[in-house]
């Protein structure tokens, strides 16, 4: 069984209704709540990317809030890929679109 205080990063990207509805500014109060590191950005018009660091039961829930978003906002789909942590961010930003 892993270890909810391993530290650990997760790069994800979720997919669907998500400009125009808050996404990130929901993202980021979500990742304050629970206390993870990171970034959030819109790529595109229907996907939203973000990298979230700490110990791996915030970072799970981190990602559930993202899969669930905001009120208004729908969520086809989701990607997660498992990075090596870097320690590099001392708290969660919005990064700018690309």
């Amino acid at each position: 069984m892993p270890d909810p205080n391993e530290i650990v990063r997760a790069h994800v990207w979720v997919k669907g209704r998500v400009q125009n509805v808050g996404f990130r500014a929901h993202v980021e109060y979500s990742a304050s709540l629970i206390g993870v590191t990171g970034w959030v950005r819109n790529v595109g018009y229907d996907t939203v990317e973000a990298v979230a660091e700490g110990p791996r039961e915030k970072v799970d829930r981190f990602i559930e809030a993202m899969k669930e978003g905001p009120r208004g906002a729908r969520v086809d789909e989701s990607r997660i890929e498992w990075e090596n942590v870097t320690g590099e961010f001392k708290e969660f930003g919005v990064k700018r679109s690309m």
